[in-house]
Formats: C-alpha cells, sequence, structure tokens
C-alpha cells in the first residue's frame, strides 16, 4: 500500500494540521498554507480532516499507484493525467494499481494539495506528519520529497464512487484581507496606521511557508522596531527596520522580536497564502470580536459545503456513477402498464 513518487515540481511535502499546543516548547505548528484546500481534498477521498496529504507549489510532479486507490487534487486548477485520461482537479478519482498519475501546473493558486483515500502514513513526529522544512521535522526526513520517495498509505475502504463539490470552496470575504490591530500597534503613529488600512500593498517574492514579505509604503515604527521576544501566530504582522511588513505564515517561529502592526485574521490567511507573487491587496481593519464570527461563519460554511459532497462522473458517465442514481424514475407496476395498454387497444378495437 504504496504510492511511489517519479518526478516533483520544486516544494513538495507531507502536511497535515500541524502540531499544537507545543509552542511553550519552541516547536512551531507547520502544517498546510491553505487548510480548507486539503481538508476538500480528503472529504473528496473520504479521509478524516486531520489525515496527512501532499502540498505542492508550482508543478505537482508525478506517482505510480502501488495498490488501487482515490485521489484528489484540489487549491487551483491544473492538468492531471490518470494514464492516458485527463481529469479535473476539484474532484476524486479512482487509479488502477501501477497506473501513472501527473500533476502539472497550477493555475489561478499557489499552493495545491494531493490527498490519496487513507492518508500519506508517514510516522507521526510530537503528534503530527506534517514537514517543518526548516526544522528538519517531521514528513520524510523533515525534507521536501524528491523522485524515488516510497509513501505508505493508510488502510482505505473499498475504492468506490468519486466525489466532487457542487460548488467552489473558495474562502468568502471579497478582495480586502482582514486584519486585527496589534498586539504592537501602539509602537505606530495614527498616520502610519491610517495607511495600513489605506494603501495598496504587493506580494513579493521573498515568500516561502515561514513567511510573505510585502512590498508598498514603508511603515515605519515611532518607537523603534527591536521589542523583547515575545509570542507570535501565522498571520501576525512584523514590521522589521526596512518598514516594509511581513507576514508570518504556517512555518513561522514561536517568538518574534519585532513589532507586529497587526494580525491577519485566521479566516482569511490561506486566501493570502494563495495569492500569486505580483499581486496587489488592501487591508481592513475589524475588531476580534468581529474576527471571531467571521471565523466561526466560515467553519459553518465549510462543514455544509463537505457534508454536501455529490458523485462525479469525472467526464464520464462510469458505472459506479451510474449505479448511485434513480435512473428509472416513475416506473410502475408492469401489470398497471400491461393492463392500461390492453384497456386502450380494446378501446381502439371499439
Amino acid at each position: 500500500m504504496t504510492l511511489e513518487v517519479l518526478g516533483t515540481g520544486p516544494m513538495l511535502s507531507v502536511q497535515d494540521r500541524g502540531r499544537h499546543g507545543r509552542k511553550r516548547f519552541g516547536v512551531p505548528v507547520a502544517g498546510a498554507m491553505d487548510g480548507p484546500a486539503m481538508e476538500l481534498a480528503n472529504a473528496l477521498c473520504g479521509n478524516p480532516a486531520e489525515a496527512a496529504a501532499l502540498e505542492f507549489t508550482g508543478i505537482g510532479g508525478s506517482f505510480r499507484a502501488g495498490r488501487a486507490l482515490r485521489f484528489a487534487v484540489t487549491g487551483g486548477d491544473c492538468a492531471i493525467h490518470v494514464g492516458e485520461r485527463l481529469v479535473p482537479a476539484g474532484e476524486s478519482h479512482n487509479v488502477e494499481a501501477g497506473e501513472v498519475v501527473k500533476i502539472g501546473a497550477l493555475r489561478g493558486a499557489t499552493w495545491g494539495y494531493i490527498a490519496v483515500a487513507g492518508g500519506i502514513a508517514v510516522p507521526e513526529v510530537l503528534g503530527a506528519r506534517a514537514t517543518h522544512l526548516r526544522f528538519a521535522l517531521g514528513g520524510v526526513e523533515g525534507r521536501a520529497l524528491r523522485a524515488g520517495d516510497v509513501l505508505a498509505l493508510g488502510e482505505a475502504g473499498e475504492v468506490g464512487v468519486c466525489l466532487r463539490a457542487p460548488e467552489a470552496l473558495a474562502p468568502s470575504g471579497g478582495k480586502r484581507i482582514r486584519i486585527v490591530p496589534g498586539p504592537q500597534d501602539d509602537y505606530f503613529d495614527p498616520e502610519v496606521l491610517a495607511r495600513l488600512g489605506s494603501d495598496t500593498f504587493r506580494v513579493s517574492p521573498q515568500r516561502d511557508r515561514m513567511a510573505m514579505v510585502l512590498e508598498g509604503p514603508e511603515l515605519p515604527a515611532a518607537r523603534g522596531h527591536d521589542i523583547v521576544s515575545d509570542g507570535i501566530v501565522p498571520g501576525a504582522i512584523q514590521v522589521p527596520a526596512s518598514g516594509q511588513p511581513m507576514v508570518l505564515m504556517a512555518d513561522s517561529q514561536t517568538t518574534g522580536g519585532y513589532p507586529k502592526i497587526a494580525t491577519v485574521i485566521t479566516a482569511d490567511l490561506p486566501r493570502l497564502a494563495q495569492m500569486a507573487t505580483g499581486a496587489e491587496l488592501r487591508f481592513e481593519l475589524v475588531t476580534r470580536d468581529a474576527a471571531e464570527e467571521i471565523l466561526l461563519a466560515e467553519r459553518k460554511r465549510r462543514a455544509e459545503l463537505l457534508a454536501g459532497l455529490v458523485p462525479a462522473t469525472g467526464g464520464r458517465l462510469s458505472s459506479a456513477f451510474l449505479l448511485s442514481c434513480n435512473l428509472a424514475g416513475g416506473i410502475v407496476a408492469p401489470e398497471a402498464v400491461m393492463g392500461r395498454d390492453l384497456d386502450q387497444s380494446e378501446g381502439r378495437g371499439a
């Protein structure tokens, strides 16, 4: 029960929901950059939300199935070939033992996810399978995957009806990225805080799983750019001496010594992570209470969508899909039909 890696893009790694409850020991969370996209991929394969999957940026790579399995690719659109068949992203597909799956370049997204029924069964490290590349922790030897790696798969049920979401799982929230001020917003003058909420920023090429540097207006800190290091979370917007804001992402450190002018709300962080290099964005300030309400509403929306997955044809009318449908609606008892036909024929004869 394995999946062999035949080729990869620049950054293919094992990820899950990450390590929680260990920051006081200096252990970062890690986990998926776009949690909802990975959650959808797992749901399409019948996996629990906490199952480990593969995360990639740019090109997905190629893989050989060691057994019959079901897989799904989410996060963005891309060309997917199962043998000679072209299949769509955003739904699950069955693969026979020995077949090769090729996943091309992402379009309209930065991070993609490949889930396999049963999950990726690398050993857990500190309670999770997620790879933290800078710490060389988790996944496969704490590194990005490469050709020749063979991944163990968890137990999965029978290969069955493939699924798709009836609508896109794109995060809600409009065009602006919502932020909560602080915790060190008092280090910045009022006009600088106003600049954060009114000016346009751009995603720079300086980005990875740890942080994303934004180009745009400088945000000087009146009280200086050095603080006593304190706790930090993904989404925190640090401002170093350059004045260019830096948004911390999934692999962020556990403490930081730059003032944090604001924090991207949890519901909007996946949307920011998926923005292309060079994309422009603007921030919108919201209260902490509003951020919590937005997150609860977003979780409810996602849960409803995942609960409403429907059979997918993958562009073909498979036997599994046809058997799942009521193609004979309106059928009646044969004797009733025969009786009606007989009555009609007798009437015509009269």
